[in-house]
């Protein structure tokens, strides 16, 4: 098998995991518990929390000390033994904790899942930024594959969500062992302060302020993905409420047409080179800003019969909207760091996007919903989808303003060959490995 068919079929088993309970979770724990927003919100912040200092403690030692496929096998061992006992909990308080485990675990395999394909791929002289979309789009597949067997099998309420995903995670833990080398990158260098020696090296891209902003506004963005992953499920669910719509098809097959959604980043992620290498990051970002706009926007309008294109249009625009953000954003992190701290940089990102913005969302929103949008258990979801793409619309206001980034078309072509003459220059010989 290839290196590219190798890494296809991680990214595809990385999301699979993921998409087994992560937009179905919300009906589980609002229709089968019964347990209020905020409840859900604390339950759904645990990936924020954990978040916050995995994904950058775990490309640490990736970078410093243990070979990242190893690494990430033996997280997704634990990681799956967490979600298999979520099964086991019966009130919010335990499945908060429980969660909180599986989370610290998985969490930082997506960003270390993009380090070891990064690795393969330059070390095998391909372009990061041409190859690797195709290899994550298969990520979006398992993703969509996993809703569907989540959902077809009857058990989107169910705690048997969570056997589908730690079974995937044992299948993936074995796999790891099989994947490319991504060995801790030697210094040789023989005096380091204590920030080298510890591999904190990634923190000072804060004193950046281009990066700092970018990351500012990664954790803006990381919150309105949270809103949608949340309650995208559970919204189509609460038709059910309104007669007209009880036995629709939205109702019943709720997470299937959620899963447009991953269907759409099939497709947007394909033209993210074309995009990046014509408009630059910063339009690329602000594209899928405006994009989060019309998500919440249009799901505000939606409903089940004369307004179903509207919900359809939303789970289509949804592509654009994660993809311009979170895979182009990972390129950018990519090609504009150091190759010693990508795996830490890598885990900056995360934890600004699935962790202070993951948090920041989960909580707030949970918080928002009780309060303003709650009455005799019922939501009203209208004013909570226009409530979240006026966020979504100021922090595109201001990512304008502030976020400065001019951009150079054939600078861009170049970083990265830049990229691939770094690393070789840098790579360790084989003896070294």
């Amino acid at each position: 098998m290839g290196i590219k068919s190798r890494l296809t079929l991680m990214s595809f088993l990385q999301f699979f995991v993921w998409g087994a309970w992560l937009i179905t979770i919300g009906t589980y724990c609002f229709a089968t518990k019964h347990w209020s927003g905020a409840e859900f919100g604390a339950i759904f912040s645990t990936m924020g929390i954990a978040s916050l200092f995995m994904p950058a403690l775990i490309g640490i030692i990736a970078d410093r000390w243990v070979n990242a496929e190893k690494l990430y096998g033996i997280i997704h061992l634990l990681s799956g033994a967490f979600i298999f006992s979520l099964s086991l909990v019966g009130n919010p308080n335990d499945l908060f904790w429980v969660m909180l485990g599986a989370m610290l675990f998985y969490m930082p395999t997506i960003a270390l899942s993009n380090s070891i394909a990064y690795n393969a791929l330059k070390s095998n002289g391909y372009d990061v930024v041409k190859d690797f979309p195709p290899i994550r789009v298969w990520g979006t597949v398992g993703f969509i594959v996993a809703m569907w067997v989540t959902n077809l099998t009857g058990n989107k309420a169910t705690e048997f969500q969570f056997y589908i995903s730690s079974t995937a995670s044992l299948v993936l833990f074995l796999y790891s062992f099989t994947l490319p080398k991504c060995p801790p990158q030697k210094d040789a260098s023989a005096s380091k302060t204590w920030v080298e020696t510890f591999g904190l090296n990634a923190f000072k891209l804060f004193a950046n302020y281009k990066m700092a902003l970018f990351f500012i506004f990664s954790m803006f963005l990381g919150a309105a993905l949270q809103l949608t992953n949340a309650y995208g499920d559970t919204f189509l669910n609460d038709f059910k409420e309104i007669p007209a719509y009880a036995n629709s098809f939205v109702v019943k097959y709720s997470t299937i047409i959620m899963s447009i959604s991953q269907m759409s980043e099939t497709l947007f992620i394909l033209a993210i080179p074309f995009f990046l290498k014509r408009f630059g990051i910063k339009n690329v970002m602000l594209i899928s800003m405006l994009a989060w706009v019309l998500r919440f926007g249009l799901f505000a309008f939606g409903d089940p019969q004369g307004g179903l294109w509207m919900i359809i249009l939303s789970c289509i625009v949804y592509g654009m909207a994660f993809d311009f953000f979170n895979i182009s954003g990972s390129l950018f992190v990519e090609t504009t760091t150091d190759s010693k701290i990508r795996s830490s940089a890598q885990g900056l990102f995360m934890m600004m996007t699935n962790g202070f913005g993951a948090v920041m969302g989960s909580l707030s929103s949970g918080f928002i919903i009780d309060r303003f949008f709650t009455s005799n258990g019922h939501k009203d979801w209208h004013g909570i989808w226009l409530t979240f793409a006026i966020y979504a619309l100021v922090v595109a206001i201001l990512f304008s303003i502030f976020f400065k980034h001019k951009h150079k078309p054939e600078a861009a072509n170049q970083d990265v060959e830049v990229s691939k003459r770094s690393e070789k220059d840098l790579k360790p010989s084989t003896s070294e490995i």
